[in-house]
């Protein structure tokens, strides 16, 4: 009897109640087990697993007592979660990135969440040439009459709603650009990092395709360290962040790379 599937009602049961944890640890962050037991009204070992289930298709991190959604200097958030935090921050980033786009131009733009508040905003730019390997931008994007979209392809990530991969690299490779505008999870005054490593070829792949890289950058992100290093501040023909970062930081910057403040 145990080799039997599971029912139908029971896997949509699971599956409506996993769902609502995600839901839950996205809106809120993190939670504990004992939270999530109170919200689904299963047992602790049915949350467990369900929250081992989670975190093997990268929706959610297992961490001791719970689970959480927030980035650490070895994980990156989900791409959900990412987009409902700091949004005010992104947008007064992408405002002032959005001067430095061209019309008639091609633009790069990665996977993350500031970009896409750029991408938000390029309707009234065109004519454009737009290449991105992020889902909810081409989804944003194909609306758009005056850009001409090229889609990177790739290996599908659910946690980065975005392509990547070596398909990725290798299209990406084969373009150049005017220019590229992009993010990442963690910045100092001199250095930028990532946690993922396949992430960290994709987004070098797209800055060495790009005769101008923007990076765009909210403070939330600074200063902050993670995994593995991008590049170097230096390396960026421009940099957008928010009045957020402290002045001591921007000085540093500075040093660096041509630095734009987005007031509020």
């Amino acid at each position: 009897m145990s080799g039997r599937p599971p029912a139908p009602r029971a896997v949509h049961a699971r599956t409506s109640r996993q769902q609502r944890i995600v839901d839950h640890v996205l809106a809120a962050g993190s939670a504990s087990a004992a939270e999530l037991v109170d919200l689904t009204g299963v047992s602790l070992m049915t949350v467990h697993r369900d929250v081992d289930d989670l975190a093997r298709r990268g929706l959610v991190r297992k961490y001791r007592g719970g689970v959480s959604a927030q980035p650490t200097s070895v994980f990156e958030a989900h791409s959900e979660y990412r987009r409902t935090v700091h949004r005010a921050e992104k947008a007064r980033v992408a405002d002032a990135a959005l001067a430095m786009v061209e019309p008639g131009s091609s633009i790069m733009v990665d996977d993350s969440t500031t970009a896409l508040a750029l991408v938000e905003r390029l309707e009234d730019v065109g004519p454009l040439t737009v290449v991105t390997n992020y889902l909810p931008a081409l989804e944003i994007l194909k609306t758009i009459p005056e850009v001409r979209l090229i889609a990177l392809g790739g290996d599908y990530s659910r946690t980065h709603d975005s392509f990547g991969g070596i398909a990725a690299m290798e299209s990406v490779t084969r373009m150049s650009v005017d220019a590229a505008f992009v993010s990442t999870s963690s910045m100092t005054g001199s250095m930028t990092y990532h946690q993922e490593q396949d992430i960290v070829l994709v987004k070098r792949a797209m800055l060495d395709a790009a005769a101008r890289s923007v990076l765009l950058m909210d403070s939330s992100k600074i200063p902050r360290r993670a995994l593995h290093q991008l590049r170097p501040l230096d390396a960026f023909d421009a940099l957008v962040v928010d009045d957020g970062v402290s002045e001591e930081l921007v000085v540093e910057m500075r040093e660096h790379v041509e630095v734009t403040v987005a007031a509020g």
